[in-house]
Parts: C-alpha cells; structure tokens; sequence
C-alpha cells in the first residue's frame, strides 16, 4: 500500500509552522519526546516508546562456531522489520530502501562502536562463541524511527543476561537459570543516536522530528553518541550541504540529550532489578491498569455435599405451593403438548380467513392418514356431498387444473408406495385450491 502523499496545503502549513518556530505537538525546536522503557517478563525482552514511535527489542543467543578470520570473538546480528502495524506504507517481506539504511545505521551505531566485548562472548577459541541476536520490531511508526530503534537495541543489550557456562576439557557444560544465575553482557558504553531534521537547505533545525515533519523536510543528520562526548557514528542525508558550524551545534545539542537519556535508561535498568529482587510486579505487568479482568480466570472452591437432601427437604417445605397445578398437560392435537399454565391468547380474536385456516388445519390433523370417506365441495351456488362409489372431479373457475381421485382407495396393508405418494400429492393440492377459492370469494 503506497503511502498517502502530504497536500499542498498541509506541506506549506507545516513549513510556514518551522519557520514561526512551532511545532504541531507545542514542542519547541530542541525539545525531545518523552521517553518510556518497560521491560517483559524474560531478560532482553524491552519496548521503548519515543512519543507514539514504539520499537519492540528483543535479545537471543546460541553457541555457534567462529569466524574464520575472528576465532577468540562473539558474533553481534542485528535485525530490524519494519511490519505494516507500524504503518500501512510498510510491506512485510520486502528489503525496502528505508529498511536497509536503517539496518544499517544501527549496525555502525552498535555494532562497529565496539560497545560490546566481543572477546568475552568466546566459549573455546576456533570452537564454540556465543552468537547474540537482536531483533527490533516497530511497532508504530510516528517518525524518528532510528533514535527508538537505537535505544531500544542498547536496552535490551543491558538487560540482557546469557547462561552461564563451564568447560571441562572437550566437554561444554550450558547451565540452566536454575542451576547457575545468568550471566550480562560486557558492555564499554552506550551508544544512541540523535536525529536532526533540516529545512530550507539548513536555515531551520528540528530535533526528533516526527512522522508529518519528515516528509517536508530536505535533509536529515543522525548522531549517535556516548555519555562520554565521543561520536560513535554520523550519517547525513537528503542532499544538502551543511556548514561547519551547523555539525558542530548539531553535536553540543546531542551530548545534551545522550546524557540525559543514558541516565533515563540505567535508572530504568536499576529499578527493573530492584523489583525482580523484591518479587513484585514487574515487567509489562507495570502498564496494566488495576481493576480490571485480565484473564477469566477463578480458583477452585470446595463444595460440601454431605447434607444435600437435608437441606433440599427444608427448601421443599418452606415453599409456598403453586397456585394451580396441572396434573397432565394441555393436548391441542394429537402429537403436540403445551408445558406451563396455558395462558390464554391475549392477540384478540382471530379473523375469518384465520379462522378457516385453523380449522381446515385442525381437519386434516384429525383426519385419518389416507383414507377419505365424504369430500366436502363448496361452489358458488352451495355445498355438494359425493359418496364413495362416485368419481370426484374439482375444478376452480379460473380452470388451472382438474384433479380426479379415484374411488375405493385400497385398503391400508395393500397399499404401495407409489400409492401413498400419489395420495399425498392429490391431499395437497386439493387444500390449495380451497384456500384459492376462499379468497377470490
């Protein structure tokens, strides 16, 4: 699904706002989205929300072999999906350009910053390494995906803890978190990026744009950096040619924010495992609003049957009889039942049609199956008995159809089946015509 093009109206809003200094959400122009971290139940599992960006982080690890040309170093894997629940304009399975450049980016951020030890992730040398896998799920695309993505992978990278493992000569011994408390990583520092968002070749800067001011801007300059001033990577993009001065405010501006988001998330980190010690809630159960149904769930209660008929009896007794009782029920006809009082109809009387209706289905319930001695005829000039021996012929006056039954039916243990059949359908339409009759009357 393609992505909905800004329109005139909205893209010279938007760019007369930048150059007023205002911004859609009231934020200034160095100002940066709140930041939330919440952690899941197992170690690595974090979600980091940038404003309404939200950025799933979530750590593996296997023991692999080496590479060949780095046989005492781990291997660090980064994964980044952009999936069409963050944005309609996003599609699964394709290696979109933005997808790239951002996989990218956060492998220079994390990866090549060496902000992880590496050596330490080596189980035997040339034999077996740990292999630490990060996957980052966008979960809603609101803009300035990289900064969440960047602190989302640092996070879940700190909260991290790999098993423990011992080796024994050839034997490599993995333990269980049961056995052995897990390890964490070896991590130098933290590196997280700082986006900037350019407009009119470079004469308006926005910090942490959003998902409506990157589509108006020109340029777009990514820092990432540590808590230490040190620049681990910059990318520039978009075309526009920027100044000196212009990089170097862009890097006071993010040692600024870098500091101020690295003690955001080790104050997260320290108060998940002071939680996780004291056994409370933690985790995503921290955003879970009390009062509500969260599972259908009821514990099991005992029930104590030793005096059910005791107490049954005393019910029975204490009960006030019913008003009437009916000892059988209510026949209509033959094969039906009425269960209750039988309360009377309280629609009115019934009309004249309804009533020959009623009766002529009351008729032909009581009638026997087959066997028809008198047929009643109505004409316009009256009513006409037919016996048995004569051959009977009906006919309407509009002259449709003319249906003759044969006298003498046989007798019921001599009939076939083609008789019985043929019996019925003649019942059928003589009830028909009937009815017709009644109402051209």
């Amino acid at each position: 699904m393609k992505e909905t093009p800004l329109s005139n109206c909205e893209r010279r809003f938007l760019l007369r706002a930048v150059q007023e200094r205002k911004r859609l959400d009231g934020r200034q122009c160095y100002d940066y989205r709140n930041v939330r971290i919440s952690f899941g139940t197992d170690y690595g599992c974090c979600i980091v929300e940038l404003g309404k960006t939200r950025v799933l982080g979530q750590v593996s690890c296997e023991l692999v072999p080496p590479k060949p040309n780095r046989a005492t170093e781990g291997i660090l894997f980064f994964n980044l999906e952009l999936s069409p629940m963050a944005a309609p304009a996003f599609e699964p399975g394709r290696q979109s350009e933005l997808l790239v450049k951002l996989n990218r980016l956060i492998e220079r951020c994390l990866r090549n910053s060496k902000c992880i030890d590496t050596e330490s992730l080596c189980v035997v040398a040339g034999e077996k390494v740990w292999q630490i896998r990060v996957d980052l799920h966008v979960l809603n695309h609101d803009g300035n995906i990289t900064d969440a993505a960047s602190i989302a992978g640092i996070v879940a990278l700190c909260h991290f803890r790999r098993p423990d493992v011992s080796v024994q000569g050839e034997e490599i011994t993995v333990y269980t978190p049961e056995e052995r408390d897990p390890v964490p990583l070896s991590i130098h520092h933290m590196p997280i990026c700082v986006s900037f968002a350019f407009f009119q070749q470079g004469t308006y800067l926005l910090v942490d744009p959003s998902e409506r001011e990157e589509r108006v801007m020109d340029g777009l300059l990514v820092i990432a950096m540590n808590k230490h001033n040190e620049i681990c990577t910059i990318q520039s993009s978009g075309g526009i040619m920027l100044l000196m001065d212009q990089v170097l405010r862009c890097s006071k501006i993010s040692a600024v924010k870098v500091a101020e988001i690295t003690e955001l998330i080790q104050k997260a980190l320290e108060n998940d495992q002071k939680v996780r010690k004291e056994g409370g809630k933690f985790g995503f159960a921290e955003s879970i609003p009390n009062q509500k149904i969260t599972a259908f769930k009821m514990e099991g209660a005992a029930v104590d049957t030793t005096d059910v008929e005791e107490q049954a009896e005393e019910i029975i007794t204490k009960a006030d009889p019913p008003s009437e009782v009916f000892t059988q029920p209510i026949l209509h006809t033959a094969g039906t039942a009425q269960i209750g009082e039988g309360i009377e109809n309280a629609w009115g009387d019934l009309e004249e049609s309804e009533r020959e209706e009623t009766a002529d289905e009351e008729g032909e319930t009581d009638a026997p199956a087959f066997e028809w001695e008198k047929i009643k005829m109505e004409d316009t000039s009256g009513t006409k008995e037919t016996e048995k021996d004569e051959p009977i012929v009906l006919s309407d006056s509009e002259e449709e159809e003319v249906v003759i039954l044969e006298p003498q039916a046989p007798s019921r243990k001599t009939r076939t089946q083609a008789t019985l059949k043929q019996e019925n359908t003649s019942k059928k339409t003589f009830n028909k015509k009937r009815k017709k009759k009644r109402v051209a009357h």
